[in-house]
């Protein structure tokens, strides 16, 4: 699951218990050992992308 936290920025979070602490060397979470599939990385790093082109439109346009 892909959330935004309190600075709008994505986060993501485990589709089975809602942790946000991953094992990155694993691919899988910390609380429930559920493995995060390829598709929701995927989405992640897009959701991450648009928010950094977000950031980066904001900040021209404030120059």
């Amino acid at each position: 699951m892909i959330f935004a936290n309190p600075s709008a920025a994505p986060e993501l979070a485990c589709d089975e218990c809602g942790c946000r602490w991953f094992d990155r060397r694993n691919n899988a979470c910390y609380e429930c050992g559920a493995p995060v599939p390829p598709a929701q990385v995927a989405a992640f790093e897009r959701a991450l992308q648009e928010h950094r082109r977000a950031l980066e439109q904001a900040h021209l346009a404030r120059a």
